[in-house]
């Protein structure tokens, strides 16, 4: 095989997903490099394959780049593959690409499965353009930003949740006035029980406080219209006052709205971001 580093998309359920191309491509190369290599490891040995396997992943990709470019040096050739789907989105992988390129060696995509397109196709949402935005931060300001590019954005989006906090952001999305927006929750992709929900942000959001959902969760909402923004200006100095006062980002946003005429998404972002960084105060 031609030195280089090759990204092999794997399945991310169904192993009839497997291309040919995927498969030639970790029976020729020198070594695997893999983010659990008991997970790989098994789908190597249900293809027949026996190939060197090396773990990467984010404890060691620090190491593992010097490691990779030393190989292509050499003129070897690897293969990076994740859990599942599409390696390096919302995986480890990145710094050992941009060490590869930098270096001006070759790296090659191997396409294939991905929930990110396999949700977006199924949802039954526009998909003429879409944002990913990876997983939802659990607290603080990073939780409040990563909301407001989901709320803001004009494409559909598509995120990855864990099923044990869905309803939590599903709520959040509501409150920052997202929950008439057409949604659809993908539910083990490819799998046995493959689900998809689909409805508004509302309607999924009181399906889901009842019932957790088991698996791994792809959400896609709808795009937003537009609309005009507030000056953040004026009202974020409002917010750090009622902070400070130990209202909480509820009551914050309400009296953003009340009293400054701030849209309701916008007060929430607002009202989050005047918390601390642990997000003492948050919305779900």
């Amino acid at each position: 095989m031609d030195s280089g580093l090759y990204l092999v998309s794997t399945p991310i359920g169904n192993m009839g997903d497997m291309t040919a191309r995927a498969a030639d491509t970790l029976r020729e190369v020198d070594v695997v490099y893999a983010e659990d290599t008991r997970r790989t490891g098994r789908l190597l040995q249900t293809l027949g394959i026996d190939a060197a396997l090396r773990s990467l992943h984010e404890h060691n990709e620090a190491r593992r780049c010097e490691e990779v470019v030393a190989r292509l040096a050499a003129g070897g050739s690897c293969a990076l593959v994740s859990d599942a789907g599409t390696p390096i989105v919302s995986d480890p992988g990145q710094r050992v690409v941009e060490a590869a390129i930098a270096g001006g060696y070759r790296v090659v995509p191997i396409p294939g499965p991905s929930a990110i397109l396999a949700a977006l196709t199924v949802a039954g949402v526009d998909a003429t353009g879409f944002t990913f935005v990876g997983f939802a931060p659990r607290r603080g300001r990073d939780r409040a930003e990563w909301l407001g590019r989901v709320v803001d954005s004009p494409f559909s989006v598509v995120a990855f949740e864990s099923p044990h906090r869905l309803s939590a952001t599903l709520e959040a999305l509501h409150e920052l006035g997202a929950g008439e927006r057409q949604a659809a929750v993908c539910r083990e992709l490819t799998k046995k029980f493959e689900e998809v929900r689909r409805g508004t942000v509302v309607q999924l959001l009181e399906y889901y406080r009842d019932t957790e959902p088991r698996g791994e969760v792809t959400l896609v909402i709808a795009g937003g219209t537009g609309g005009d923004t507030a000056d953040a200006a004026a009202a974020e100095p409002r917010a750090r006052e009622l902070a400070a006062a130990g209202q909480s980002a509820r009551d914050i946003a309400r009296a953003l709205t009340e009293e400054l005429g701030v849209p309701r998404n916008e007060a929430y972002r607002i009202a989050l971001g005047s918390t601390d960084e642990d997000g003492d105060v948050s919305i779900g």
